[in-house]
């Protein structure tokens, strides 16, 4: 398909059919099915069982921006003043110390990230305090890796430099689009000189891979505007770029409130930005990368890709192999090999929570082997596009007839060529690329789908 050109008549018509509500299946089981009945006790037992050998990741949660963008999904608030971030970080610290009161020892660590929010609102001095209390807690590997999502708008040399003297080598770098009319419809105002600023600190201080995140979707958004946004951007070669669909979902998140929906595109625009973004990048030397990544063929990313390798979490599409992530910080979300958990999301009782000694766990669902079963076909599909159905059936001992139901309901995709089966194997078409979730959901077992708690597919 030519992607210059509008979406064809006949895919306008796809995008009606199955342009319903499902989940970015960044896990599974979804968050949706989390419950109080994982709980600090639960979260106990299962740390107390980690294997000491076993490398893990972990995920610090910093909820703070210098602004409010209404298109973010995150959990975050803007702050004027230092002294709550500063007093978050010690109670970061208490949270490090609970956890390694139930951990059986300690433990290897191959990865640490910092999200949010902008983890850029962090002092230097906020920063020693932090990876001084991680680098007592764990044995960092030699090829760990540590990396960070910036807002370029408020980055500083100083703290590039303060964070490079900690081990940070990957970075995230919020671009989304730099129209002035975009950036004003969204309340998200920075200049092309401010991120390539940034990078250029970053790579001063010898931060290695640097991605950014790019959206298409946003109220007042266009081809035009996107493939402008481009044309900057890819001057700066990023290793890696992400380009997310905007979810607009008020009933969760009330400031996207502020977006004037008649400003934003639909489903057709929204193809058009995104097809044409990825031919874009394609030609540029990118490989596209599961639903919305793009690397350049040397990166992790692509080399993972190509091995089978490649993961999908709460990050997005990752190389990261580890099969324990400790969650530590308001919202924040971890898993093991028992299941998923997740921290009181509002500040404030997280706070308390911590303060009073408790491991701040609000819920969670503990695996099934079906949970884990289809997980599997699940995040085959988001990261190859394809899944051959006998071979993670009899990995989980399972008979691949049990997928009688599934298959048959895939026969209105086969019939729109958006996906092909040879033998037991499901191979997702590059037309039907843009609906892989809504193929994915046709294996999730626990997916209401009357339920308005998704963002749309398309």
């Amino acid at each position: 398909m030519s992607v210059h050109a509008p979406v064809r008549p006949a895919l306008v018509d796809l995008i009606q059919k199955y342009d319903g509500r499902a989940p970015r299946y960044t896990s599974y089981p979804t968050a949706v099915q989390f419950t109080p009945q994982v709980d600090a006790a639960t979260y106990r037992g299962w740390l107390s069982e980690l294997p000491l050998d076993e490398a893990v990741s972990v995920y610090l949660h910093i909820p703070f921006c210098q602004r409010l963008c209404w298109y973010c999904g995150c959990n975050t608030r803007a702050v004027n003043r230092h002294e709550p971030i500063a007093d978050y970080v010690q109670l970061l610290v208490k949270e490090m110390d609970l956890l390694a009161e139930a951990l059986p020892g300690r433990l290897p660590a191959q990865a640490i990230h910092l999200g949010g929010g902008s983890p850029n609102m962090l002092t230097p001095a906020d920063m020693d305090v932090l990876f001084g209390r991680l680098k007592s807690l764990f044995d960092q590997t030699p090829d760990i890796s540590i990396s960070a999502e910036l807002d370029p708008a408020n980055l500083t040399r100083d703290w590039v430099q303060a964070a490079a003297s900690h081990g940070l080598n990957r970075a995230s770098l919020g671009v989304q689009n730099l129209s002035p009319r975009v950036q004003e419809a969204v309340n998200r105002r920075e200049s092309f000189e401010e991120i390539v600023q940034a990078v250029t600190w970053l790579r001063a201080f010898g931060v290695r891979s640097i991605n950014l995140d790019l959206m298409y979707g946003l109220p007042r958004q266009t081809v035009a505007n996107t493939l402008a946004t481009l044309d900057k951007v890819l001057t700066l070669r990023p290793e890696r770029l992400a380009l997310f669909g905007y979810a607009h979902v008020p009933w969760m998140k009330a400031h996207q409130q502020l977006i004037d929906t008649a400003e934003l595109p639909g489903p057709a625009e929204r193809l058009d930005q995104s097809f044409a973004a990825a031919e874009r990048l394609v030609s540029e030397g990118y490989v596209q990368i599961g639903l919305d990544h793009f690397a350049l063929p040397e990166d992790d990313l692509a080399v993972a890709l190509t091995e089978g390798r490649l993961r999908r979490n709460f990050q997005g599409y990752t190389t990261d192999p580890a099969e324990t992530l400790l969650g530590l910080g308001a919202s924040a979300i971890g898993y093991m090999n028992k299941g998923f958990v997740q921290n009181i999301a509002q500040e404030l009782p997280w706070r308390n929570a911590v303060a009073a000694g408790d491991l701040p766990v609000a819920r969670g669902v503990a695996f099934t082997a079906d949970d884990r079963f289809r997980g599997e076909i699940i995040e085959r599909l988001m990261c190859d596009f394809a899944v051959d159905l006998e071979a993670i059936s009899r990995r989980h001992g399972r008979d691949v007839a049990d997928l009688k139901p599934e298959l048959s309901r895939l026969g209105p995709f086969l019939q729109d060529h958006l996906a092909t089966v040879s033998g037991t194997t499901i191979q997702i078409t590059d037309l039907g690329r843009p609906v892989v979730r809504a193929v994915c959901a046709l294996f999730d077992q626990h997916l209401d789908p009357e339920a308005q708690r998704h963002s749309k597919t398309i």
